[in-house]
C-alpha cells in the first residue's frame, strides 16, 4: 500500500510540475515549434515516466530533479530569447533550400533532405516545379516555408525577439542597411523589437517598449 501511495504522490508532483512549466513558459510545449520545446517534452516525460515506478528514488529526490530540470528549461528559454547566438545554438537557424527557382543542393545535403523528400514537401502544397519557388526555407522545427513568385504581399517575420532573419530580408530584395534605416526612421533599435513583419512593402514593428525622444 505504501508503494502505491508513493507512486501516486510522485505522479501528482509530476503533473503539478507540468502545469507550472506551462504557466511559466506558455502553452508552446503542448504544440512544439522549436527544438527546445520538443526536448522539454521528451525529457520531462522520461523523468516522470521513468522515476515514478522506481522505488529507489525518493519523493524528495524526484522533486529536486524536477526543480533542476525546470530551472534549466527556463534558463535556456531566457537565453534563447535574449541572446542572439544562443538562439542559433539551441534551435539552429532556418536554412534556404531553394533560391530563385534553383535547388541549393549543398544545403539539402547538410540537412539530410533527399530529392524525393523535397519534392514530396513541394507537392503537398501543390507545387510541382521548383522554378515556381522564389524561396523555400526549412524552419527550425523542420517545416518548409515556401515563398512563390508574386507572394511578396504575404506577411513574413523579418525580426523575431531582436534577431534578424536575413534569408527573409533578402527574399524581399532588402539588406541590413535598409533595415537599419527603417528602424531609425521609426525611432527604435533592434534589441527593442519583439516582432518585425514585411507587409505590403513596408516594415511593421511590434516593440517591447516605446522609446521616448
Amino acid at each position: 500500500m505504501h508503494d502505491y501511495l508513493q507512486i501516486g504522490i510522485k505522479l501528482a508532483i509530476g503533473i503539478l510540475c507540468l502545469i507550472l512549466q506551462m504557466n511559466i513558459l506558455g502553452k508552446a510545449n503542448l504544440a512544439p515549434t522549436s527544438t527546445l520545446d520538443q526536448l522539454q517534452n521528451y525529457v520531462l516525460g522520461g523523468i516522470i515516466g521513468g522515476v515514478i515506478y522506481n522505488q529507489q528514488i525518493t519523493i524528495l529526490q524526484f522533486l529536486l530533479i524536477l526543480i533542476v530540470w525546470t530551472f534549466l528549461v527556463v534558463l535556456f528559454k531566457y537565453l534563447k530569447e535574449n541572446v542572439g547566438f544562443m538562439k542559433k545554438f539551441i534551435d539552429g537557424q532556418p536554412i534556404t533550400l531553394i533560391k530563385n527557382g534553383e535547388v541549393i543542393v549543398d544545403a539539402c545535403a547538410r540537412k539530410g533532405i533527399s530529392a524525393s523528400d523535397l519534392m514530396f514537401k513541394l507537392r503537398s502544397v501543390n507545387i510541382y516545379d521548383t522554378r515556381q519557388v522564389k524561396r523555400a526555407i526549412q524552419e527550425q522545427n523542420g517545416q518548409l516555408t515556401i515563398i512563390q513568385y508574386g507572394e511578396e504581399i504575404v506577411k513574413f517575420p523579418v525580426i523575431t525577439n531582436g534577431v534578424i532573419d536575413f534569408d527573409i530580408l533578402e527574399s524581399f530584395g532588402k539588406d541590413r542597411e535598409w533595415l537599419d534605416s527603417e528602424l531609425k526612421s521609426q525611432g527604435t533599435d533592434l534589441s527593442n523589437i519583439y516582432l518585425g513583419q514585411f507587409i505590403n512593402g513596408s516594415l511593421n514593428l511590434s516593440v517591447y517598449n516605446k522609446i521616448k525622444n
